[in-house]
């Protein structure tokens, strides 16, 4: 409740809906919260009512009736929920909600609960309760089996005219219906417009994932951290043609901007754009080089990071290693009751900075350090962390790899340390002079 009323004091434009069980308590707690809005939600199929709620059909639509009654009475907005609706008997479905429209529920969601639905029952399913009651449906659907996206669209397809979603699909087991594949998939595949800002979709999908601990898949739809990463030599080749031969979504429509890998499957027109950014101009002989060693690391297993490509091309062509920022020192402060606080001292071309900085943990309050030193150089932005061990024991060789954002250019960079802080810092420093590698002298590029 205390939530929810944060929520409602915040002045959002927006109508906030809180959910409750089919008990007047619940709805008390909503209108002591100040919420506008309730979602009641009802069981109605057997296996909740004989299993979980030990209830009669009968009772169910005394509560139904109680319930909606209840909220209206006291002002409230109410959508009408029917749980694991899409395992109960159509014809009771239908009595529950008419019970509910009846009472003066303003809105009805048949709940797909555990995921069951397929598109073609999902159109169906909404398309008769469209023609049966005056009042918006509305779509719920769960991912267990991998299609609440495509079952809200077919919901939409049969006369829905709300789906609940989710930042990133969250939710229970395999999660919800995720915000930015639905409205993507509406405004490209349908020609169906919405009033959400498609171009924060990305960072607030970092949000999200930041704020929960929940950590989208690379490969996920729309803002997986691969979902605009070309490396195959086809692939590549075609998108530096036309981004539209191997991107059926502009990166750009949901705020980000493509990168291009390099691995085993590398291409030369691919590698020859990620140097081209790095600021390197091989010759003929020294492309080929550094197009072998990375094809041979590549069929090694070994993952590469841009700044492996920039060490490979800068020890190829002879030319001095660029690394404008340096660690001079650095110290951390973390215990029990400690705030984890970190100072950090960079030399920035030829300038130093000194910056401190706190954060959850140490390696967050190092790298919050590192970025308040650098601000100058323009806002770079960690969006990407991930951690392992590469040696078993206690003092195992910790190896971190980071994923940087300065402006439009996104670059990979590696740490590996027996210290965590160390191989984080390392990792962090090592990208952020990868951004700032197109601006070496030798490109007559002033580094300010």
């Amino acid at each position: 409740m205390q939530a929810v009323k944060s929520i409602a004091e915040a002045g959002l434009k927006a109508e906030v809906c809180s959910m409750a069980r089919g008990v007047t308590a619940d709805i008390d707690a909503v209108l002591k919260s100040g919420a506008k809005s309730v979602a009641i939600v009802i069981p109605t199929s057997d296996i909740h009512l004989r299993h979980k709620l030990r209830k009669t059909r009968s009772e169910i639509l005394d509560v139904t009736e109680k319930c909606v009654q209840y909220a209206k009475d006291h002002g409230l907005t109410v959508e009408l929920l029917a749980e694991d609706a899409t395992r109960t008997g159509f014809e009771f479905l239908k009595k529950m909600f008419k019970v509910g429209v009846s009472a003066g529920a303003d809105r009805i969601c048949p709940c797909d609960t555990v995921g069951v639905l397929t598109p073609e029952r999902s159109s169906e399913l909404f398309s008769r309760l469209s023609e049966e009651f005056g009042v918006v449906t509305a779509a719920h659907c769960h991912d267990d089996f991998g299609m609440a996206v495509a079952n809200s669209l077919a919901a939409i397809r049969g006369g829905a005219k709300e789906v609940h979603v989710t930042v990133n699909g969250i939710g229970e087991r395999a999660g919800n219906a995720a915000l930015e594949e639905v409205v993507v998939a509406l405004n490209l595949l349908h020609d169906v417009s919405t009033s959400v800002k498609t171009r924060l979709l990305h960072d607030t999908s970092r949000l999200v994932s930041r704020l929960t601990g929940i950590w989208v898949h690379p490969h996920k739809a729309v803002v997986g951290e691969n979902a605009f990463v070309h490396e195959s030599g086809i692939h590549t080749h075609g998108i530096l043609r036309a981004p539209i031969t191997y991107e059926p979504i502009a990166p750009e429509l949901v705020g980000v901007s493509r990168r291009f890998a390099v691995g085993k499957h590398a291409g030369k027109s691919g590698l020859k754009a990620v140097l081209k950014k790095l600021g390197l101009h091989p010759n003929k002989e020294q492309f080929k080089e550094i197009f072998d060693r990375v094809k041979m690391l590549g069929d090694k297993g070994k993952k590469l990071t841009d700044a492996d490509l920039l060490t490979i091309a800068e020890t190829t062509m002879g030319l001095p290693s660029y690394r404008p920022i340096e660690l001079k020192e650095l110290t951390v402060v973390t215990g029990d009751k400690v705030t984890p606080t970190a100072s950090v001292q960079l030399k920035v071309g030829d300038k130093v900075f000194s910056e401190a900085g706190t954060g959850v943990g140490p390696v967050d309050a190092a790298v919050s350090a590192i970025r308040k030193a650098v601000s100058g150089v323009g806002k770079i932005k960690l969006e990407g962390y991930k951690v392992k061990a590469i040696t078993g024991g206690t003092d195992a060789v910790v190896d971190v790899t980071v994923l940087l954002r300065r402006g439009n250019k996104v670059v990979t960079a590696r740490g590996a340390r027996g210290d965590i802080i160390m191989a984080s810092v390392e990792a962090m420093l090592s990208g952020m002079n990868v951004l700032m590698s197109a601006e070496r002298p030798e490109n007559k590029k002033a580094f300010k």
